[in-house]
């Protein structure tokens, strides 16, 4: 199947503001692009693309002052399958994991171990590891969190998110992810394109998506505390240790931001 997805996103700067922006789709998914990743500003300006630490394709600009449109455009070419579950996948001790998946086992600015941890061992260390312990966490963050745009805050902590029982897609990963790790489970943040393919309506307003990865018997996997279903057509963009790492804008000065949409439809016909 192919999908089709992309952004329009609006700035107000009252000053020339350098910005860095994730809009990219994920070098992992550069194999499955169908005609190339367009990417366009109104008024037209320079811009540079580098690989950052984590493997993402960040564009760094300089936003005139007044107003400047971001616009991205891709169709990706996808298997039409849902998320793959590996109930046996299992947990490998701290000690033998390997030297770079270590990070990912460390608190970071909105995954805040050090305040979850006695939480998590007395929620979650007691029972089964491997895939059937991020499984439980999973079903306990879709269950806690209540889903709502207006309880949207860009600064709520994992912590936060678990004292509120409140947040959206970004929330619900960032908990999951926390209380894995404080529980031994390397666990990383990715943001990117899921739309509403194979669900039934009615469907929410679309926006980019937020879940996490889990490394199990020495590979990644895919898990998603907000929906806790396997999806079909996720869109990798960016991955890191939480949202800062990935944040689709980061702006150096202050900006308004006046227009933000997002589409994701399967290519029909």
């Amino acid at each position: 199947m192919h999908i089709r997805a992309g952004c329009q996103i609006i700035y107000d700067c009252p000053q020339p503001t350098p910005m860095l922006l994730a809009i990219s789709p994920h070098q992992s998914r550069l194999p499955d692009l169908v005609g190339p990743h367009k990417v366009s500003f109104d008024p037209p300006l320079h811009f540079l693309d580098y690989t950052d630490a984590f493997g993402n394709r960040c564009t760094r600009i300089v936003a005139p002052q007044g107003r400047t449109t971001i616009s991205t455009e891709l169709v990706v070419q996808d298997t039409g399958l849902p998320d793959l579950l590996v109930p046996g996948a299992w947990q490998r001790p701290v000690e033998q994991l390997p030297d770079e998946i270590l990070v990912y086992l460390l608190g970071s600015r909105y995954c805040d171990t050090d305040k979850m941890t006695e939480t998590a061992w007395s929620l979650f260390g007691h029972g089964p590891t491997g895939w059937a312990r991020v499984q439980a966490i999973c079903d306990f963050v879709h269950n806690h969190i209540v889903f709502g745009y207006e309880h949207a805050s860009a600064t709520r902590s994992a912590s936060e998110a678990y004292a509120e029982r409140r947040g959206v897609c970004r929330d619900y990963a960032h908990l999951a992810i926390t209380l894995c790790r404080c529980v031994n489970i390397p666990a990383r943040y990715c943001t990117g394109y899921l739309g509403d393919i194979g669900v039934p309506p009615p469907h929410g307003v679309m926006d980019f998506a937020a879940w996490f990865e889990v490394y199990l018997d020495d590979r990644w996997h895919t898990f998603d505390a907000r929906n806790n279903e396997p999806r079909i057509g996720r869109i990798l963009m960016a991955r890191g240790r939480d949202a800062t790492d990935v944040a689709i804008a980061t702006t150096f000065g202050p900006c308004t931001l006046a227009g933000f949409t997002v589409f994701t439809d399967e290519v029909v016909g």
